[in-house]
């Protein structure tokens, strides 16, 4: 991929579920380095959004690339290409950290002669050093959220999908998933940022570390703007979002089936 090309392209996706139209002609890109905050009511098509750009729901139209890897002509590559941790991270609590980051690395096609390192260097980064050897089941919310993180990044990827990342978290811990986050995006010398689109209802979340907003009302995307042109005047993003959710822009529409099959 260029280094100049969008890590994510989306242009026209849509989902329909029979009648209904959860997401609508949806176009956008997010570079690498940015973080860039997803927003949208209960049912407005963010999870079949990030569904369709994971590789788990096919779009009714439309297509996207990752990486520079079609959904439709490569899709294997382009889910190689992304780190996606859902709202409830597909953690086994009966097996140990390190032993399900190895099989994560192993289902995610990573090399056998640099697997423990992958490994290892996920479990530094994401602070589970100490706990590498402990049953996932018998961690702390906190600690099993950070295994959520270092098994969406175990295979590097250069674009990262967080669905609620910090949800349940008390105040330490938010600041910690935070600080990882930034990090993914904007690592050290040396190493490549990454594209990151996190989707949160918690709007402090999105204005302590995003840098763009967009925002998906009825299946339709409403907003995709800097954060600081939305919260321009003084006006915070939590009067932006109620504002624009309270629009009416689907005439006669039900909304999205976000958890649709």
């Amino acid at each position: 991929m260029s280094g100049d090309a969008p890590a994510i392209e989306a242009s026209g996706l849509t989902k329909r579920y029979g009648e209904v139209l959860a997401v609508d002609d949806f176009t956008f890109s997010v570079g690498r380095g940015e973080v860039v905050g997803f927003l949208g009511p209960n049912g407005a098509g963010k999870t079949t959004t990030m569904r369709m750009l994971t590789g788990f729901v096919p779009p009714t139209d439309g297509t996207a690339t990752i990486a520079g890897h079609d959904i439709f002509a490569d899709p294997l590559a382009a889910r190689r290409a992304v780190g996606y941790l859902p709202e409830s991270p597909p953690l086994y609590p009966e097996m140990s950290v390190e032993g399900y980051l190895r099989y994560v690395a192993t289902i995610k096609d990573v090399p056998r002669r640099v697997r423990r390192e992958a490994v290892d260097r996920s479990l530094e980064r994401c602070g589970l050093v100490e706990v590498r050897r402990r049953v996932i089941g018998a961690l702390s919310k906190g600690f099993r959220q950070r295994v959520g993180l270092a098994q969406a990044i175990v295979h590097d990827p250069p674009v990262l999908i967080l669905d609620e990342p910090t949800v349940g978290l008390d105040p330490i811990q938010i600041q910690e998933i935070r600080s990882l986050m930034a990090d993914f995006a904007a690592p050290g010398e040396g190493e490549t940022p990454r594209a990151v689109i996190l989707s949160t209802h918690i709007l402090p979340e999105v204005e302590a570390i995003c840098r763009r907003v967009i925002l998906i009302h009825q299946g339709r995307k409403v907003i995709d703007q800097p954060l600081s042109e939305l919260i321009a005047g003084g006006q915070s993003l939590e009067e932006v979002f109620g504002r624009e959710t309270s629009r009416d822009i689907s005439a006669g529409a039900e909304g999205a089936m976000e958890n649709a099959p």
